[in-house]
């Protein structure tokens, strides 16, 4: 993991699309913040629109708020409304993560959740998850915020470091995970770049974004198919397919390399 903490800089300032193509990210914090009132300590922007790589129209837009203690019914039914209305621009979809300032100053491996908001490309309805005394994925969340956030409101510097070995043990517990699910057509690029992300983080201690890994991956080891048809998915290439022999292979060539 690198020593960089959240930065305050431009959102969405990637080489990877014409710059008028933006979600306004910095207004969706704003009404985040407004509905969090004075207990708002940050609104962090993080994923492909900070760090760059965002793709229009296939990438989301992640949001992590920090809040000073829990929040209030309402103003949980608030972001879930705001986080369903909102204007994404050419953004595919919305993940809001809210946390308490305790859980942003003391992170351990399955922190407390106070809301996660998911808006997809093609699924019906919101993923919305509550007061969760556990959630597991969150340190990676939080490791990903602190490498690239941009700060859209309130204070910088609110994230401690996240021990990477936590985000590693999460990782490989979904590559485990996926590889009884390697007949899912639907999800399957989505599942090969995420293991190539999970790989090289695992080697190299940096988040990177989907197709960086994924290249980062075959420089390594050419011979991995399913990692060039996932890519040539993600690009937009509606008949590529990623064959299900080849993601096994994939996942358990990256269980292997992100062994201890």
């Amino acid at each position: 993991m690198t020593d960089a903490t959240e930065r305050r800089r431009e959102p969405g300032t990637t080489t990877d699309r014409p710059r008028g193509t933006m979600p306004d990210a910095a207004a969706l914090g704003r009404a985040v913040a407004d509905i969090l009132g004075p207990g708002c300590r940050s609104v962090i922007l993080h994923g492909s629109l900070a760090a760059g790589g965002f793709r229009p129209g296939v990438s989301d837009l992640d949001l992590l708020a920090v809040a000073e203690g829990p929040l209030t019914d309402d103003q949980a039914d608030s972001l879930v409304r705001l986080a369903g209305d909102a204007a994404l621009g050419e953004a595919a979809g919305l993940d809001l993560h809210v946390v308490t300032a305790e859980v942003a100053r003391r992170p351990s491996a399955e922190p407390p959740l106070e809301l996660l908001v998911g808006r997809h490309c093609g699924e019906p309805g919101l993923e919305v998850e509550r007061r969760r005394p556990a959630w597991p994925d969150l340190p990676a969340e939080l490791s990903m915020a602190r490498q690239d956030g941009v700060v859209l409101t309130g204070a910088p510097g609110v994230l401690a470091p996240v021990p990477a070995e936590w985000v590693v043990a999460r990782g490989r517990h979904w590559l485990r995970t996926w590889q009884s699910l390697t007949g899912d057509t639907a999800h399957a690029a989505f599942m090969v770049l995420t293991a190539c992300r999970i790989w090289q983080f695992a080697a190299e201690r940096v988040h990177s974004p989907k197709t960086d890994a994924a290249r980062w991956v075959l420089a390594r080891d050419p011979s991995l198919s399913a990692v060039r048809q996932a890519l040539r998915q993600y690009e937009g290439d509606p008949a590529a397919v990623v064959d299900e022999p080849g993601l096994a292979v994939l996942l358990e060539t990256a269980l292997r390399h992100t062994a201890r």
